[in-house]
């Protein structure tokens, strides 16, 4: 974040209940003439339609509590194992001084919904193939009780039980919600070892060790006591937000996984000589092609961190030797979401990072041992983002060509100097970048959808196939404002394969596998299972790779996070299938 918003966005957000809701190898534009969604569009907005009808709060309320204008992330999972995603919401709450968070926590306005809400995905195949996206809202049935101020959420099956768990972050202490297996979860969190006092935002679940359970990072904020809050001010004199700099960081968390239910906290031991930062967002990869699993780290104003995994169940932060810490002019700038992903094809997880509007946005590329070279302004993703405050993220390829693209969910957190006058200062539109096959990216935002021209205070994004018909949507969460579910019209006018990578041992998605999909011309294409990354938000563990023209079968090659590669061959395409580890080549 690392800028302050000023009195305007207080009494704007007090007013306001709820927001209103190019190149040759793209699709064809959208006919947006009447400028409503329709049919051509490549994104459109089914919120409403579908049933989520979700509005975050915020509670401003003159304090400038800095939590206010930090969240809501959001959650794709599928926790009734039918084979479609479901969605969890984390609402927020006033805040008011008290020497504990119970004390100072204080329920929102009446004519706003209460509580962080949980969705269930009815979604209905007709015959002729067409979808009905229907969701409900079944928060007393989950039995999921969010304490404090929710931030944002991870999610992965913990226990090995076949069934995907729930953990949600919070200004106050985080929850570890263990999916029962028939509709419902128990808060576990304190019976886990999971319950130490914090402020988190992002978190990622990960087998570090390859031992086959899921450990958990959990990236924390700053020391932040809402009794004694500091009292900052802008440079015209006003009181304002505090900058995170004006605090300590928090300490990150590594929890190890015990396989019995229990995580026990080993940060002392495995995060050695790191640094911590403002802990924003976290994505987790093999980014040496070591066979083990990395785990990089946007901070909010302090030199990012790559901890690069050294097997012994130990971590050394390499991030400044790697290229990956800091502006090439040497500066920590204000990083907020993340995500990795094989950008150009060959073979290794590049890095994109969100960053505040005077400094555009970071795209680092790997050379495939694992050192990185800043090309956000040769890509021109740096320069088309300028004047943008990025939060959630996520490299996804929209259209299904075989080349991973960009979305960047935006939305400011200081007075835009140039819209002095608008009602709403703090909102921004979302930014949509076509990947050019050449390490080169086009913005594409004006042709992308009305959605797309809706501005909003944009912070968490998540990404998955929500209707199942083989490309990627987007569940977009505004602060203070309404959700916003991102139907892709145009992905599956291509062809693709869906895979979920299940284990041999438990039915749980693979997280950390990597998989290589290789055409029938001979071009590999390259993607990781994971469920992290964005902004506060937790993703489709499945992989969708898009294959443009070509129909004919596939050879898959999975490497699995144990460090055991198996292969399949004569793979059909246009569909989504399931690969278990051990029924392999």
């Amino acid at each position: 974040m690392n800028c302050r918003p000023s009195r305007v966005f207080r009494d704007a957000i007090l007013a306001l209940t709820a927001l209103a809701a190019g190149c040759s190898s793209a699709p064809p534009p959208p006919d947006r003439s009447s400028g409503s969604a329709t049919a051509e569009e490549w994104f459109t907005d089914r919120a409403t339609e579908a049933g989520l009808d979700f509005v975050h709060f915020n509670g401003a309320s003159g304090g400038f509590y800095i939590p206010e204008v930090l969240g809501p992330g959001c959650a794709l999972l599928d926790y009734d194992n039918d084979g479609d995603l479901d969605v969890f919401l984390p609402q927020g709450q006033m805040l008011g001084t008290g020497k504990t968070l119970a004390d100072a926590v204080r329920p929102p306005p009446a004519a706003m919904r209460p509580g962080s809400r949980f969705y269930r995905n009815d979604l209905a195949v007709r015959a002729d193939g067409t979808r009905a996206l229907r969701f409900t809202d079944i928060t007393n049935d989950s039995r999921i009780e969010v304490r404090g101020y929710p931030m944002g959420a991870a999610v992965a099956d913990f226990d090995n039980d076949g069934c995907v768990d729930l953990y949600v972050t919070s200004f106050a202490r985080n929850q570890l919600f263990h999916n029962n297996c028939h509709g419902a979860f128990t808060d576990v969190s304190k019976r886990a070892g999971l319950d130490a006092p914090g402020w988190a935002v992002s978190a990622s679940f990960v087998d570090y060790d390859r031992d086959g359970w899921l450990d958990l990072y959990v990236g924390n904020y700053v020391n932040y006591p809402l009794d004694r809050p500091a009292t900052c001010h802008a440079a015209s004199g006003e009181t304002d937000y505090c900058t995170p700099q004006a605090f300590r960081p928090q300490a990150d968390r590594l929890y190890r996984n015990q396989g019995n239910g229990t995580f026990a906290d080993v940060t002392a031991k495995a995060l050695v000589g790191g640094r911590f930062g403002p802990a924003l967002g976290v994505v987790a990869a093999d980014f040496n092609n070591d066979g083990w699993t990395d785990i990089y780290v946007a901070n909010d104003g302090e030199a990012n961190q790559l901890w690069l995994n050294q097997r012994n169940g130990t971590f050394k932060d390499v991030a400044l030797l790697a290229g990956a810490a800091l502006s090439p002019e040497g500066k920590p700038k204000g990083s907020m979401g993340v995500d990795a992903g094989d950008v150009d094809n060959d073979g290794d997880e590049d890095l994109f990072v969100t960053n505040l509007p005077d400094q555009g946005h970071d795209l680092y590329v790997n050379d495939g041992s694992g050192m990185f070279e800043d090309q956000s302004a040769r890509s021109g993703l740096g320069p088309a983002s300028l004047g943008y405050t990025g939060f959630g993220t996520a490299w996804i390829d929209y259209d299904n060509d075989g080349l991973l693209d960009l979305l960047a969910v935006n939305g400011a957190v200081s007075l835009k100097p140039s819209r002095p006058s608008h009602q709403y200062p703090y909102e921004e539109r979302n930014s949509l970048f076509h990947n050019l096959g050449n390490r080169r990216f086009e913005e594409v935002t004006s042709r992308a959808g009305a959605v797309f021209g809706l501005f909003g205070i944009g912070r968490g994004a998540c990404f998955g196939d929500i209707d199942n018909d083989g490309d990627t949507d987007v569940l977009v969460t505004n602060n203070n404002g309404p959700v916003r579910l991102l139907i892709n019209n145009v992905g599956n006018r291509q062809h693709w394969l869906g895979l979920r990578l299940v284990g041999d041992r438990t039915p749980r998605d693979m997280i950390g596998a990597r998989v290589a999909v290789v055409r029938a011309d001979g071009q590999t294409l390259w993607r990781h299972a994971r469920s992290d990354g964005s902004y506060a938000s937790a993703n489709d563990p499945r992989v969708l790779v898009g294959l443009g023209a070509s129909k004919d079968p596939v050879r898959v090659r999975v490497t699995w996070p144990d460090g055991v590669t198996e292969e399949w061959a004569d793979i059909r395409v246009d569909g989504w299938m399931a690969l278990k580890q051990g029924t392999g080549k």
